[in-house]
């Protein structure tokens, strides 16, 4: 496999198995060492061990020892099914859908650190997973358009979208307003969205559309770098269904327009500089979702990759 290289480092980096040890094992006895090479890179992947079924997959997540991230406690809106406590399926949007670069969660205040992801079944044509560093995406985005980036930095973003009463599962962003909120009725989904400090309006048909309060867009690192931290491109390109216009996702976080072409620019550098990790069964990532924005290419035949997070 071809890998980036930025700073001297491969992206992502490559751990492939050596004789007679388990993945759990590796990650169990290394686990400071690849934390710093993550902190790095932002992408470790795991290829050549032997994790043939999603419990031999929760015990690689365990062994690695973090802080379980729930689905359930996310506010993501990605329709997802747990399989175990820490596992669920990566995202149930139809095999011809598209999901564009983003962090995960990043246009909620709440996201996981770290994430791992593990092919079970490698998609038959497609199915890659592209990977973006968003600390150099930054960089070139800087480089092209200082006042840009200014913007993202000093007014934040917001981000708007509906929500159905149930799962839709034909949508990517068809998780309902009762499983995202953790709720059963509409007063209780109030109070959950003023603490959040979101706005709100019901809808027709038992939907809700809901408004974040101002996010950051750029993130600053421990070590001083900084990422495109953000749901962007994702709700620009891609949260469009029956319910929701992606014209209409994203602002600045003082409610003014973000220009079109200046996105669309940005998306461009986005994929030029994005890593496509061609899937092997039994292949296991481990993200930084500070550092790596990541999505999913459409596919066709069997397709099942499952992930878990990391507070």
């Amino acid at each position: 496999m071809k890998q980036q290289m930025w700073n001297e480092q491969n992206f992502p980096e490559i751990v492939e198995a050596g004789r007679d040890t388990s993945l759990p094992e590796h990650l169990s006895r290394n686990r400071d060492a690849l934390d710093e090479s993550l902190h790095q890179t932002g992408a470790i992947l795991f290829r050549g061990f032997a994790v043939p079924e999603t419990e031999d997959f929760d015990a690689v997540v365990q062994a690695y020892g973090a802080e379980n991230f729930p689905y359930k406690e996310s506010l993501s809106n990605a329709v997802r099914i747990n399989l175990t406590p820490r596992v669920f399926t990566a995202n149930e949007a139809p095999p011809e859908t598209s999901i564009f670069l983003h962090h995960e969660m990043a246009q909620t205040p709440l996201y996981p650190s770290k994430l791992f992801f593990y092919c079970n079944i490698a998609a038959e044509k497609g199915g890659e997973t592209p990977l973006c560093r968003s600390d150099i995406l930054l960089e070139k985005m800087e480089a092209a358009d200082p006042a840009l980036v200014t913007e993202f930095v000093t007014k934040g973003v917001r981000y708007s979208h509906t929500m159905p009463g149930q799962d839709d599962a034909g949508s990517g962003q068809g998780r309902s307003w009762r499983s995202t909120l953790g709720v059963d009725e509409t007063d209780q989904a109030e109070q959950r969205l003023t603490a959040l400090g979101y706005e709100w309006q019901w809808l027709e048909d038992d939907a809700l559309h809901v408004t974040s309060p101002k996010l950051d867009a750029v993130r600053t690192l421990a070590d001083g770098r900084r990422t495109f931290f953000n749901q962007l491109i994702a709700a620009y390109r891609g949260w469009a269904d029956k319910r929701n216009d992606p014209s209409k996702s994203i602002c600045f976080g003082d409610g003014s327009p973000i220009d079109s072409e200046k996105m669309e620019k940005a998306i461009a550098l986005a994929d030029e500089l994005s890593f496509d990790l061609q899937w092997q069964s039994e292949d296991v990532v481990l993200i930084d979702n500070f550092l790596v924005m990541h999505g999913r290419h459409p596919f066709e035949g069997t397709r099942k990759v499952l992930a878990s997070l990391i507070k």
